[in-house]
């Protein structure tokens, strides 16, 4: 098996994982947060997708589906269109509102498409190119995308944990 091929294999149990955690979801669950701080599954979803279209759009030299798509426009969120979800604060993530989790999953696989086919075209050799300067030592594409998925999976078990948290108070 080859390094591409692994990584094809855990960015699509975040499709998996994404769609277990909002399918069958009403408004009202996707957007609602189990305290005033927390994140909502919406939010959750909107974030790891995001950060994936954001992330693996500059390494492969993309644009982003969110913006070349009319995701952004489709979500009408009132943030700034690259926004990702980094560091925002409570009022930013009551923002994030969705009315049905096929916009969440619409976006989602769109995202996982696009990611997929960057994927399906990389060499081994191409894990080792530097993507980012910025830390001691730099961030190679393979530890980037390692990264992402792990990102991803984390917000995924959350979102899934929010879900439980919501459907057991039901």
């Amino acid at each position: 098996m080859h390094a591409k091929d692994i990584l094809i294999d855990g960015y699509s149990r975040i499709q998996e994982e994404v769609h277990a955690a909002v399918d069958g979801l009403g408004p009202e669950e996707l957007n609602a947060r189990p305290s005033a701080d927390a994140n909502s599954i919406a939010w959750l979803v909107w974030h790891l997708t995001r950060v994936q279209d954001d992330h693996i759009a500059d390494v492969a030299g993309l644009d982003q589906v969110w913006l070349a798509q009319d995701w952004a426009k489709r979500f009408d969120l009132g943030l700034p269109q690259r926004d990702i979800g980094y560091g925002h604060d409570s009022a930013q993530v009551a923002k994030v509102r969705v009315g049905s989790p096929d916009l969440l999953t619409g976006y989602y696989d769109a995202v996982h498409e696009q990611t997929l086919e960057f994927l399906r075209g990389l060499a081994a050799k191409d894990l080792e190119r530097i993507v980012d300067e910025g830390w001691d030592p730099p961030v190679s594409l393979g530890v980037r995308l390692v990264s992402v998925l792990s990102d991803d999976l984390q917000h995924a078990g959350q979102a899934a944990y929010v879900r439980g948290l919501l459907q057991s108070a039901a």
